[in-house]
């Protein structure tokens, strides 16, 4: 198989004859990690490109401003695309920004309706895209789009978690307006990834904390899932053999029928610390594959590289031969993680093609 076939028919649960590796690291890990690189030839074995799509329009930040009268921000404060302002965190909470949410003091579907949001989808854009697929095809890597926070978590960054779940739960019209809006645009975005060529598309909304599912199975039937199902239908149309990826930290057992039936192909990250990878993949593995699996709660900042090893080839092994597992650190390695066991991640997917 080529490096692309072996990407995509792990995915497929039809063989493979090498495990990619995938893993993201903040700054300061990445010092030590491409200090390590330097000294040791090593050629990782990836499978995959990502894509990221830039809107064909987009306000500035002073459009939002009106909805922050009385702020006084942090310097080193972004506003986005979407209007939401992150102040910055502490240097030791790498990545963890206040998050202001400039809607929090909408009370009518008007302010909703009339809000200025990022516009995608040209012809240029599309274009664009394909050029990138194209590129990454050319170098034998599946193209992944990137569309993480593709509706629940979009809306409430906008709109604020505790408002929108109390939209939610009391049926308000602002709930509607929001979420049809964010999913009109995750549409367009994942049409165009599926018109560009892209392998894949990867959706995703946290649902999850830490022991419990974020909101009720029926609150999550009702509202999102069928939101879901729109965009992944939409993409399909396009390209039926589109992979469709779904991100979600934290526990998420519960929900994992309702995702199979808006059509999630591979989910991630399938914490260890908030949920079983055997018995979810004993459940589901026939229907279902899997991306993520090592903790980074866990095993990558306190196991030793002894213990990442194990538990690289404890995961395969529970996945089997034919695939439906890219066996990989559940979220950013963050500056705790010792560069130790990210060479023992690496190491355990380049050996285990040839146990």
């Amino acid at each position: 198989m080529t490096n692309r076939e072996n990407y995509i028919s792990i995915a497929r649960r039809t063989g493979y004859d090498y495990m990619p590796v995938s893993f993201n690291m903040c700054p300061s890990l990445r010092e030590k990690y491409e200090a390590w690189r330097r000294e040791n030839d090593l050629t990782l074995p990836v499978g995959e490109g990502i894509l990221w799509d830039i809107p064909v329009s987009v306000e500035g930040p002073e459009t939002f401003m009106p909805c922050y009268k009385g702020k006084n921000f942090r310097p080193g404060t972004a506003i986005d695309g979407w209007g939401v302002a992150r102040e910055p965190g502490s240097a030791a909470a790498y990545h963890m920004t206040y998050m202001h949410h400039p809607m929090k003091d909408f009370d009518s579907v008007e302010q909703i309706a009339s809000y200025p949001m990022p516009v995608y989808g040209d012809e240029s854009h599309t274009k664009l895209l394909k050029g990138r697929v194209d590129a990454f095809h050319a170098d034998d890597m599946a193209a992944i789009g990137q569309m993480q926070c593709t509706i629940w978590e979009t809306a409430w960054y906008m709109r604020g978690m505790e408002n929108l779940l109390c939209d939610m739960m009391s049926e308000d019209t602002m709930a509607e307006v929001l979420l049809d809006r964010v999913t009109d645009i995750a549409v367009t975005r994942a049409v165009n990834y599926a018109k560009a060529g892209a392998d894949g598309i990867f959706l995703g909304d946290d649902i999850g904390m830490q022991h419990t599912i974020m909101m009720s199975e029926e609150l999550y039937g009702e509202w999102l899932k069928p939101r879901l199902k729109r965009v992944i239908d939409a993409a399909k149309a396009v390209n039926p053999d589109l992979l469709i990826f779904y991100h979600s930290c934290g526990h998420v057992t519960e929900l994992i029928p309702q995702l199979i039936e808006a059509g999630v192909e591979i989910l991630n990250p399938v914490q260890p610390e908030c949920m079983d990878f055997a018995r979810i993949h004993a459940e589901y593995g026939d229907v279902l594959s899997f991306h993520g699996t090592i903790g980074t709660q866990s095993t990558m900042p306190f196991g030793t590289p002894e213990e990442v090893r194990k538990t690289v080839f404890e995961n395969l092994n529970i996945a089997g031969k034919k695939g439906g597992l890219y066996v990989c650190p559940t979220h950013l390695l963050e500056p705790e993680v010792p560069v130790e066991n990210v060479i023992a991640y690496i190491k355990a997917c380049m050996d285990w093609q040839n146990c």
